[in-house]
């Protein structure tokens, strides 16, 4: 059976056991998520990211706080903007507050969609938990790591090949350069190896070639 966004969405209005109706909720992530210029920060990933979620939820210390942030953190997402991750942060908050979650539920969902921004496991166990999760894509096999960096290219369409090398090797690098990616075993032992081929790989397919 295939489990869908929706599905996954009233499984964990369940777990908040909250009174609120889930269906307007979910319409309202559903549009954000389907907006016609996102090529990757959709609903697919949201839903890969609650899959890996899955595996690593009882390493988390609350994990209704992590999952909420991952339905959330890309919520808002312009790739010509600098604050994706404080608008998305402020989108949940709100509706944590419409439906009656404790501000400290809030608080700790904010502070995981905020890690997301520069991917800093360094807060808590759960901001862990949170970064590698969103990072997961870097250590597929490379089919599907070459599909999610073509997806990228789509999102920053506006941005001439030059800039976007440039900007996107960077990033890379920032990864790479890292002692680790992932922060915890679990992640480390799944996806670091391949996670540092990919990298290498698409950082040097954007060298100038001689």
């Amino acid at each position: 059976m295939v489990v869908t966004a929706k599905t996954k969405w009233l499984e964990f209005w369940q777990r908040l056991g909250v009174q609120n109706s889930p269906a307007s909720f979910f319409a309202e992530l559903e549009a954000r998520y389907s907006e016609r210029y996102r090529a990757y920060h959709n609903l697919a990933h949201v839903m890969d990211c609650l899959a890996e979620f899955e595996s690593a939820r009882s390493l988390a210390h609350d994990p209704s706080a992590v999952e909420m942030a991952i339905w959330y953190h890309d919520a808002v997402y312009d790739p010509r903007a600098k604050d994706n991750e404080e608008q998305s942060a402020g989108l949940a908050a709100k509706v944590g507050s419409e439906i009656g979650l404790p501000s400290s539920l809030n608080q700790r969902v904010n502070n995981l969609i905020l890690a997301t921004k520069k991917h800093d496991a360094s807060l808590d166990r759960d901001a862990a938990v949170m970064v590698d999760v969103d990072l997961s894509i870097l250590g597929r096999e490379p089919q599907r790591f070459d599909e999610y960096e073509n997806q990228i290219r789509q999102e920053y369409g506006w941005v001439s090949d030059e800039a976007f090398a440039a900007g996107r090797t960077a990033v890379l690098e920032s990864f790479l350069a890292r002692p680790v990616v992932y922060s915890t075993e679990l992640f480390r032992n799944k996806y670091e190896q391949q996670a540092r081929e990919n990298l290498k790989r698409s950082i040097n397919k954007f060298k100038p070639t001689t």
